[in-house]
């Protein structure tokens, strides 16, 4: 994986947005990144409202976007949260969803930085509509929802894997963002009918058989992936637990005070990408700390999933 040599943070100009402006200037800050920061304005809305305004629109528009403008080079000239990075600012007009995504593509972002919260395209909750499509938009590149005012680097990152190309790239990622945080590697997993087993008449040991021995074979494949992604031994925590995979990423994230989950967008099988797709909704809805969601880049792309 190339190193992150651009960023990208996308603000409302609100208060809660600002998280993410303030999580982007210390991600630059520790990869030497270039960080560029913009917003969007639909300025052209007001043009429904001509009849009222007449010809005072104009001169409306050019006020507002002026003002967001300066509102936006405060915003990254304060020297209280710019870490020392000088941040490129744009002001982009349009619809915000289409723009974004376009601005990421002409910079070629590595990364794309958002905040959970906000007054105007992102005020939706994260399972709504604008950051789902957000996300589906931008497929090809990580993106980070922060939820959380940053007030030092990553310290622990928890990166549930399955085992996909994906998780190997969340894991790179990761130690990217990161370099000095402690990494918590995590694989949940439920057996294909293990409540059926039961009800059939299986004996309760030969289940706990069953579910141990996939525990071994899969903290096997656990310590291969870290070693293919260039972790040492030493380099992580290990978790191998059996049971639902969204109740224990939240669990583990509040056992460890992790602060970034990193989650994988596709998974290796099609029931993986199903499952991994449920997860992800439930970690983006009830994680506490900053989640960053990557894709498989090998993987086929379908603009219109929801996965």
């Amino acid at each position: 994986m190339n190193p992150i040599t651009r960023i990208l943070a996308a603000t409302d100009l609100s208060a809660p947005a600002r998280h993410a402006v303030d999580r982007g200037f210390f991600i630059a800050a520790d990869s030497n990144a270039r960080y560029t920061v913009m917003h969007a304005t639909e300025l052209d809305a007001l043009d429904s409202l001509s009849d009222l305004l007449g010809a005072d629109t104009g001169r409306i528009k050019q006020r507002l976007a002026d003002d967001a403008r300066e509102t936006l080079q405060r915003m990254l000239s304060n020297p209280a949260h710019n870490r020392g990075v000088a941040a490129d600012a744009r002001i982009v007009s349009g619809a915000p969803l289409k723009v974004i995504a376009d601005e990421a593509d002409a910079l070629d972002a590595e990364l794309l930085v958002v905040g959970a919260r906000g007054e105007s395209f992102l005020r939706h909750a994260l399972l709504g509509s604008t950051a789902s499509r957000l996300l589906r938009k931008s497929l090809r590149r990580p993106v980070l929802i922060v939820k959380q005012a940053p007030h030092e680097s990553y310290r622990c990152l928890l990166i549930p894997v399955d085992f996909s190309p994906a998780s190997a790239q969340a894991i790179r990622l990761g130690r990217q963002l990161a370099p000095t945080a402690e990494i918590v590697l995590l694989h949940a997993f439920e057996l294909p009918y293990e409540g059926k087993l039961r009800f059939a008449g299986v004996e309760d040991g030969v289940i706990h058989g069953y579910i141990e021995t996939a525990r071994r074979e899969r903290r096997r494949q656990l310590h291969q992936l870290a070693a293919s992604a260039g972790l040492a031994s030493g380099d992580y925590a290990p978790l191998v637990r059996h049971g639902d995979p969204a109740q224990l990423i939240a669990a583990v994230e509040q056992e460890q005070a992790c602060d970034l989950v990193i989650v994988g967008k596709h998974g290796r099988f099609t029931a993986d990408e199903l499952l991994l797709g449920s997860v992800i909704k439930h970690v983006l809805a009830e994680s506490q700390c900053d989640v960053l969601v990557i894709s498989d880049v090998r993987a086929p792309q379908d603009p219109d999933s929801d996965a």
